[in-house]
């Protein structure tokens, strides 16, 4: 399939959600043994599940996996990070190995943690590796983009690929996760373009930077703006221009979940500026995007007002990797089970109010 055709297609794919469904799943909580409304957000996202799936009534629980995107960043030349680069693939090998924070809370979620190599700087094997390199690592987006407008096509196919092969193997839940040394840097410059905002609003301390990595991290940003110039109303040149491999394939990941309706939980900063480049790429992804939790990385909250999200969970975590959002899981178990499982008034025997 030529370039674009991949994109192009699941962006067409992509229809509101179903109505029926939902009013459906809404009038059967209220026939719930419970004072209506009183599960409260629960209900809500029950709700919206339904209409996300077009399922009123889950059979079962969604079927889970945390795809966590991996690249590496040219811009780590500036200074901007408080690890080494090869640091990523190190990481890479620990989720392989099952080791890593989100491999824990996968583990206990039930879900299953897929490891994509789309960009990462050096060589790596595994046999349960999805080895999807579009390029060794970005371009420093300090000096100049971060890759060409094809090799981000590439990124966002290459997402929307992954999610047809978790798809065609029963997965009908997907988180994203990330992991690429420096990768708050290049996510902080795209959110500043889009949300038109200035780089001291949007840059975080990331992994943990001091004072003088902060300013270093700044002004990287300020730099890159500078030179790239992108267009802000041309979402593949912001992304070519400034964007990193990882970042470009979990937005097609939410464009490729979409388009097959299902359901997308967003874990931090990483992957809300992913989400707001698939926004951009694909209108209409948003009601299929659930967040998952508030991150301590200053430019999380500004981002999911961009996209008028609201996070679920406030717990002071700046980890990334898909951990906040692996937290998440149980709780759109839970309310699907409530859907399934709850008695009614009249099968209860239960007088209503």
């Amino acid at each position: 399939m030529p370039p674009g055709r991949k994109l192009e297609a699941a962006v067409r794919a992509i229809c509101g959600l179903n109505e029926a469904a939902m009013h459906e799943a809404a009038a059967r909580l209220d026939q719930l043994t419970k004072p209506p409304g009183s599960l409260g957000s629960l209900e809500t996202l029950a709700i919206r599940l339904a209409g996300i799936t077009g399922v009123p009534v889950p059979v079962a629980p969604l079927r889970k996996a945390v795809v966590v995107m991996a690249g590496d960043h040219g811009v780590c030349e500036e200074g901007v990070s408080a690890f080494p680069q090869e640091v990523t693939p190190q990481m890479v090998l620990n989720f392989l190995g099952g080791g890593a924070a989100i491999n824990v809370l996968a583990r206990q979620t039930g879900a299953e943690v897929v490891c994509v190599d789309i960009g990462v700087k050096g060589e790596l094997a595994h046999e349960r590796l999805l080895a999807r390199r579009v390029r060794s690592g970005t371009a420093n987006i300090a000096q100049g983009p971060a890759m060409t407008r094809e090799e981000a096509v590439r990124a966002l196919e290459t997402g929307i690929g992954v999610v047809e092969e978790l798809c065609g193997q029963g997965y009908g839940l997907l988180a994203t996760g990330e992991m690429g040394i420096g990768n708050t840097t290049p996510s902080a410059a795209l959110l500043a373009v889009w949300g038109g905002l200035e780089a001291r609003e949007v840059v975080g301390r990331g992994t943990g930077i001091d004072d003088a990595g902060l300013a270093r991290k700044r002004e990287a940003i300020v730099r890159a703006i500078a030179v790239n110039r992108p267009n802000a109303d041309d979402p593949l040149d912001v992304l070519s221009k400034l964007g990193g491999l990882e970042i470009a394939g979990l937005a097609g990941v939410i464009i490729g979940a979409a388009s097959r309706r299902c359901p997308v939980i967003v874990d931090g900063f990483i992957s809300a500026v992913a989400a707001i480049a698939a926004a951009k790429l694909a209108p209409g992804v948003e009601p299929y995007l659930i967040a998952s939790h508030l991150s301590e990385e200053r430019g999380h909250g500004l981002a999911l007002r961009e996209l008028g999200l609201s996070p679920m969970l406030h717990l002071g975590m700046r980890l990334g990797e898909g951990t906040g959002a692996a937290l998440v899981f149980p709780l759109l178990d839970a309310a699907g089970s409530v859907l399934r499982e709850m008695a009614t008034f009249d099968s209860a025997g239960v007088s209503k109010g």
